[in-house]
């Protein structure tokens, strides 16, 4: 039983985040196997669910130390974010989840002759589980994660798409590819999430970064040539068969070129967090393993205050930010509400900063002489070498 390919309406993203579903993936433009999405159309309809209180957890403050590296290297690991009972909790979702014990909208039931290694192959990855199940909105709201986000690129911050990956041994890896091409958010502000439910390291197929990347610009395929920069960068050439694991044909390739001998693996234990941005070229390889799963939940943010229209269909020309949960801090834009309840600044004033007003983290305002700031007569002294100890 091959691992299932179908895209969903709203959710697609092309490689880890949909794009067309082509039988032999050599040929895809900008694609992946084994994806499936939940669909639009089959999730609850939005409403003002009852908020869930949320489960306490100790806050945790980004060093220094990370939030330059996170911006040095285009990606940044926190080790143990996730509470080891959280990461847990996944674990036995995702068993009952491949082993059909779990009835999912959108997902059809095995069949009931499947063979035990057939359950477990079913699905590489499943986009937008968060639209019909209540564990995935958690996790895509957990409280951890947020405060890490919060410190990158917030402090507004919108939950914008949930994806599970279920890499069996022998499954497929993916080839290099930019998130913000899939996802494009004008303040580009993209930021991805990904939680590692089982280790991933090189022989279970697990990410890859190249540092120093992220100050590429996103790359397009034909047809897409300004659809994220417009056509203000006069010699940016497209790129194909995004996603694809075979360097020869995976046209991005040659951007990866520029940074040898770069690329880091990103070797992680159960509730670390790898947070990256839309730009870093990434990718993973074939998990090797002979027993070994490598599972995650990754989650894709923006700052809430950056206009989007991912997830329209053709034809559609207005934004989808009231599709997006805040998640936290506050918005001048439409923003939508969990689906579940989960705790957040959409649904809970508390979450949104600055004593609960509604306006986000307060800003210095330093124009506050009216239009001009003021100004002083100059001590000249102060610009005498002959004034200053320099040996101090």
């Amino acid at each position: 039983m091959a691992p299932r390919e179908l895209l969903g309406g709203g959710a697609a993203m092309g490689g880890a985040m949909g794009g067309p579903a082509m039988a032999a993936p050599k040929q895809a433009r900008n694609g992946a196997v084994g994806t499936r999405a939940i669909p639009q159309q089959v999730a609850v309809a939005p409403g003002a669910a009852p908020v869930q209180p949320l489960r306490p957890y100790p806050r945790y403050r980004v060093s220094v130390s990370e939030y330059v590296d996170f911006h040095r290297q285009g990606f940044l690991i926190v080790r143990g974010l996730v509470p080891p009972e959280d990461v847990a909790e996944l674990v036995a979702h995702t068993e009952d989840l491949m082993h059909g014990r779990l009835a999912v909208p959108g997902l059809e039931p095995p069949p009931p002759d499947a063979t035990p290694r057939e359950l477990e192959r079913r699905y590489l990855r499943i986009h937008m589980l968060h639209r019909v199940l209540e564990v995935h909105e958690r996790f895509l709201l957990h409280p951890r994660v947020l405060d890490v986000l919060e410190a990158l690129i917030g402090p507004d911050v919108m939950a914008m798409q949930s994806m599970l990956f279920l890499k069996f041994p022998g499954g497929e890896g993916q080839g290099y590819h930019q998130d913000s091409y899939y996802i494009p958010t004008v303040p580009d502000t993209l930021c991805g999430a990904w939680l590692a439910v089982d280790r991933a390291d090189e022989e279970n197929g697990g990410m890859w970064f190249t540092p120093g990347s992220q100050h590429e610009p996103i790359y397009p395929t034909a047809g897409r040539e300004r659809q994220n920069h417009g056509d203000a960068i006069g010699d940016l050439p497209t790129v194909d068969h995004v996603s694809d694991t075979d360097d020869t044909v995976n046209t991005l390739s040659r951007v990866a070129a520029k940074y040898a001998g770069q690329e880091v693996p990103a070797v992680m234990e159960p509730g670390d967090v790898a947070f990256f941005g839309g730009h870093v070229l990434h990718r993973s390889h074939r998990n090797r393993s002979a027993d070994r799963f490598r599972r995650s939940f990754v989650g894709h943010y923006a700052n809430a205050r950056s206009y989007t229209r991912w997830g329209y269909g053709e034809g559609d020309g207005d934004g989808t930010n009231d599709r997006q949960i805040l998640a936290r801090g506050w918005t001048h834009l439409p923003f939508g509400q969990p689906r579940f309840g989960t705790a957040c600044a959409a649904n809970t004033p508390s979450l949104r900063g600055a004593g609960a007003t509604g306006d986000g983290a307060p800003m210095m305002a330093n124009m506050a002489d009216g239009d001009m700031l003021a100004t002083a007569p100059m001590d000249m002294a102060r610009n005498d070498p002959a004034s200053h100890d320099h040996d101090a």
